[in-house]
């Protein structure tokens, strides 16, 4: 099956049509035109490896030149309207390129620290040592944005399987990075523009039911995938070290990340989507750390190409019609979830808000942990495949991480099945137009 034909079935076969999706311009079968513009797009990537970065930045100019001569944005019409969303979603590329670049560093640190290769002393040396790394991963996500949890769990990886590190596996770290900030206002960009529009925090933890029963799912056979693909390492080095000032750098970096992350968000709401505040925390922590050890700046050439590559991607999903939505229902939740694997959740969260009449916490999970279907989905899939490029192949990713969308519906089913679908009261006026929200994508 091809891409397009995945992305249609995807799109279209969860009782959400398209025509509600649709805005004015083209289509083929009631499906917007961008739709396929998009599809052509990573087709073309999936196809020509050695071209990825031309076809990405193509498909953009394309798209972009169509959006302004025939469908506008949300933003207005025109170039206007091009500028205005340039400008709307500045604040998330520069979230994402600083922090794509600079956990790529501190990815790098790690591994220098010596960390990963001592680790497998503490870790068991079967399958469950990669079941406890996605736990790992899953708590780190909660309080930490899933980008960055999922990089970590990505240089953990990379250390423990001999840099032998199975696709099914990376699906599973990706989705373990966006099921442990499902439930949490400071792990998601989806659950803190809840938060901000006034959504309690104690109705957004009732993802976790859902995301604790997605992640062993997705654990348990990603990790017998990878114990199978390449065993964890049976031995630590015996007279290896822990060099301390490279992991001071780690832990600044992530002290600086956190910081900035709940700080903006619990005090400097309104002002969170007019800054890369998370972005600079982290270059910031690096700058303030070169006297500490050498930072490995050659990692940043390839990093910055991988970075724009991807970006490129985000932006076309980014430019997506998706400007009305069903009526809210548990379906409509649970169909949310395998769209997110397409477009950008933001959208999707900003529009339900707009909406109500959800269960938030059923959609927390939904649009949280729904991108890891696919790798360019979510934001920490568009980063860990930065690392590991193998990834971006949707066509792999679907085969070997099928355990993504069966734990997705199994931990939504028993959400469903232990508290019901109680649609949340209205919450108030928002405190910050969810529309206008820009944080790094998950």
């Amino acid at each position: 099956m091809t891409i397009p034909s995945r992305i249609a079935l995807l799109g279209a076969g969860l009782a959400l049509p398209m025509s509600a999706l649709a805005g004015n311009g083209v289509s083929v079968g009631g499906i917007p035109l961008e739709f396929f513009l998009f599809a052509a797009t990573l087709l073309g990537v999936a196809l020509f490896h050695h071209f990825s970065l031309w076809v990405a930045l193509g498909g953009f100019a394309v798209i972009s030149v169509y959006k302004i001569a025939v469908t506008g944005f949300v933003t207005g019409a025109g170039l206007a309207g091009f500028a205005g969303h340039l400008h709307h979603e500045w604040v998330t590329v520069a979230n994402l390129f600083c922090l794509l670049t600079g956990f790529a560093i501190l990815a790098r640190h790690f591994e220098k620290s010596h960390v990963p290769v001592i680790l497998p002393k503490y870790l068991p040396d079967d399958w469950k040592g990669g079941f406890a790394l996605l736990v790992m991963v899953f708590v780190i996500s909660s309080f930490l944005d899933n980008i960055a949890a999922a990089l970590i769990g990505g240089a953990m990886a990379h250390q423990l399987f001999k840099a032998k590190v199975h696709i099914g596996f990376l699906a599973a770290i990706v989705a373990a990075s966006n099921a442990g900030g499902a439930g949490s206002v400071v792990g998601d960009t989806t659950t803190t523009m809840m938060w901000i529009d006034g959504v309690s925090p104690l109705i957004v933890l009732d993802a976790y039911i859902a995301a604790v029963v997605a992640l062993v799912i997705v654990g348990y056979f990603g990790a017998k995938q990878q114990h199978a693909y390449s065993p964890i390492l049976k031995h630590s080095h015996a007279h290896t070290h822990v060099d301390w000032g490279r992991l001071l750098i780690v832990g600044l970096m992530l002290v600086f990340a956190v910081g900035a992350n709940v700080t903006v968000n619990t005090f400097y709401t309104s002002m969170a989507d007019g800054f890369p505040f998370i972005g600079v925390a982290v270059w910031s922590a690096i700058l303030l750390t070169i006297p500490v050890r050498r930072h490995d700046w050659e990692v940043l050439p390839e990093t910055v190409q991988g970075s724009i590559f991807l970006l490129s991607l985000v932006m076309c999903a980014s430019m997506m019609p998706v400007e009305q939505l069903p009526p809210a229902s548990w379906m409509t939740a649970l169909a949310l979830g395998f769209i997110s694997a397409i477009f950008d959740n933001i959208p999707l969260t900003a529009l339900a808000l707009k909406q109500g009449g959800y269960d938030w916490g059923f959609l927390a999970y939904a649009v949280g942990f729904g991108g890891s279907m696919l790798w360019f989905g979510s934001s920490s899939g568009v980063a860990l495949t930065n690392m590991f490029p193998e990834g971006r192949s949707a066509g792999q990713w679907l085969r070997h991480g099928w355990h993504v969308p069966v734990g997705y519906v199994a931990g939504f089913a028993v959400l469903l099945f232990t508290l019901g679908w109680h649609p949340d009261a209205p919450h108030g006026e928002p405190k910050t137009p969810p529309a206008a929200v820009s944080a790094p994508a998950s």
